[in-house]
């Protein structure tokens, strides 16, 4: 049984329909990219998977699950956790803030204890802290552990954003442009982090990505959206080969250019 199923996912907004019928299934402990091009619908699914958005139609499945009617914070205490096309960090909060945030649904601790910090808010504080310090090793960002997220660069944001993601124990990682905005450098960086977070830390990552190159170095199957229809499913060398996917990113088929003087 595959760990997270799409199955006829109908999604509108007034006349437009973001997404038409798309089934996918993404197995257990693989990289799965969702790719096509702008406003394919691609974010939409992600939203729809998270519970930002709801279905008109289909079902989503979580390790069996059905997650139609789940809040966004229930999908995230079963192992759902997500990055944002746009960075959603508290930026005027230092980097370990963050993570500690995204502790959230883990902590059990009532204002009280936690306020007076004693007694069992401290245990658990404890415990917390050193949680988001492996995280913070992980992802090698132990020199601005405590620095103001705004006051950093766009990459390292980037990467404050995965980390705080990985802080909610996913079982599943939804990745919306991960390396959008950085340069080859930073791209190496993050490509790594994804590969060591799906091998080293068994997490199963469902990623949207433009960069063809990452995407086809980095996925085990790449599922291809347009027009919020499903137009591919594959392994990344069947999908690169696929002539439909092919014209949804270059268009219409040139004409061949004529030489000079012919």
């Amino acid at each position: 049984m595959a760990q997270l199923a799409v199955d006829s996912v109908v999604l509108r907004f007034g006349g437009v329909n973001a997404l038409r019928n798309v089934s996918f299934e993404v197995e257990a402990g693989t990289i799965h990219a969702l790719i096509g091009p702008n406003g394919a619908g691609k974010t939409s699914m992600l939203n729809c998977i998270s519970g930002v958005y709801r279905p008109q139609r289909g079902s989503i499945r979580f390790e069996g699950r059905e997650l139609g009617r789940l809040s966004p914070h229930v999908r995230t205490k079963l192992g759902l956790a997500r990055t944002f096309q746009n960075i959603a960090l508290f930026k005027g909060m230092t980097v370990l803030d963050n993570l500690l945030i995204g502790r959230h649904c883990h902590q059990h601790s009532g204002i009280l204890s936690g306020g007076i910090y004693w007694g069992w808010g401290q245990r658990e504080e404890i415990v917390q802290r050193k949680i988001v310090e492996d995280i913070v090793d992980f992802l090698e960002i132990q020199s601005i552990r405590k620095k103001v997220v705004g006051t950093l660069s766009y990459g390292l944001q980037k990467r404050v954003e995965l980390a705080r993601a990985l802080a909610l124990e996913p079982k599943i990682l939804l990745l919306d442009e991960p390396m959008a905005g950085m340069n080859a450098e930073e791209k190496e960086d993050m490509a790594r982090f994804v590969i060591d977070i799906n091998e080293g830390r068994a997490v199963t990552i469902l990623m949207i990505e433009h960069d063809m190159g990452v995407v086809m170095d980095l996925s085990h199957r790449v599922c291809v959206l347009n027009f919020g229809e499903k137009i591919a499913d594959g392994v990344p060398e069947e999908v690169q080969e696929n002539r439909t996917v092919q014209l949804a990113y270059l268009g219409e088929e040139p004409v061949p250019l004529q030489r000079a003087g012919a």
